[in-house]
């Protein structure tokens, strides 16, 4: 497995390296001192695992997570501060090591990630999103999704009985929902399996008709996409 540490101070960094060299096998450790050197190294090495560090000059451990694209890493937050918890899951990340942190809690925050990269395996693909709300940490499966809309720093995450607010941009989003959706507008993306018709708009766009009742603009841009992943599924 190949793992990245983020933490700007050298002992965190040590304490992390020698657990995962006394836990973990067939591994190779990289580290980054901040988050630009995160975003660099996740890019060139395309690390499984990161444990990242919230609190960080200039860049900060949520502001890394946020601004990572497919394929994204298992991320597991490492902290001082508490505060920062419900952010961290909404990243989607495995686990928050709040510090010090001993060897037991280590060793169920990697039990935690090989769970997960175990159903990655079986499935291909992520499940699930993570999101805070009210205090409350909501788990809310994609087979659910039915649309989700932009909202300013936001999105809408829209089930057939509920609607979710989450911090975070339509395009990182759509990353994480992985093909069974598919971008139809600046400010939609849609699950491919709810639309049942695409009818003509002027300029080239097209409305979508969804099995709900509802209806999606689609963009001219948009529209190629959408009928090629409507076609894979026939």
């Amino acid at each position: 497995m190949k793992i990245l540490i983020v933490d700007d101070e050298a002992y965190a960094r040590d304490k992390l390296r020698r657990l995962v060299a006394e836990h973990v096998a067939d591994v190779s450790v990289t580290e980054a001192r901040d988050g630009r050197e995160a975003l660099d190294s996740i890019a060139k090495h395309k690390p499984e695992l990161v444990f990242l560090d919230i609190q960080m000059p200039e860049l900060d451990g949520i502001s890394v997570a946020s601004q990572l694209t497919a394929p994204v890493p298992l991320i597991v937050f490492v902290t001082a501060y508490d505060q920062f918890a419900l952010q961290a899951f909404d990243t989607n990340a495995i686990d928050y090591l709040l510090k010090p942190y001993d060897e037991a809690r280590f060793l169920r925050a990697m039990h935690r990630v090989e769970e997960r990269r175990s159903t990655a395996r079986k499935t291909g693909a992520e499940q699930h999103l993570l999101l805070s709300e009210k205090g409350r940490v909501l788990v809310i499966k994609l087979a659910d999704i039915v649309h989700v809309e932009a909202a300013d720093n936001y999105v809408l995450i829209c089930t057939a009985q509920e609607q979710h607010m989450m911090r975070q941009t339509l395009s990182g989003l759509h990353e994480r929902l992985g093909g069974s959706f598919v971008r139809c507008h600046r400010r939609h993306i849609v699950r491919v399996d709810q639309i049942i018709q695409v009818l003509p708009a002027q300029k080239g766009d097209a409305e979508l008709l969804l099995r709900n009742g509802l209806s999606l603009p689609c963009s001219r841009q948009y529209r190629e996409d959408v009928v090629q992943q409507l076609g894979s599924i026939c």
